[in-house]
């Protein structure tokens, strides 16, 4: 599935962006979202010795799902689509790659 194809399909289950308040939501739902993935991979520390091949893939998926359909939504909050944010994301990391500073912090490295 093409990325812009994604976010519009994605859009047709989305609230109003005039809802009051619906960027805070949609936010807030990002993060709730990557949170859930983020405590699953907890478990799997905790109670799996880190052993990720256990992971439940079609939980993984459903749970990344979700985390894409709401960066897809707050992109098109800003009118952005989702390909050029894809794109961007993919040209940065090359440029880094290029330039030996995949690692290390910060956003202009």
């Amino acid at each position: 599935m093409d990325m812009n194809d994604y976010q519009q399909a994605a859009l047709r289950t989305a609230a109003p962006k005039e809802k009051y308040n619906e960027l805070f939501h949609l936010l807030l739902g990002l993060v709730g979202e990557t949170g859930e993935i983020a405590e699953k991979a907890k478990k799997i520390v905790r109670d799996k010795d880190s052993d990720f091949s256990q992971w439940d893939i079609e939980d993984l998926k459903k749970e990344l799902g979700d985390t894409l359909w709401y960066v897809a939504v707050i992109a098109d909050y800003f009118d952005v689509p989702l390909e050029d944010v894809a794109q961007l994301n993919i040209a940065k990391l090359a440029d880094r790659q290029k330039r030996a500073m995949l690692g290390g912090s910060g956003d202009n490295r």
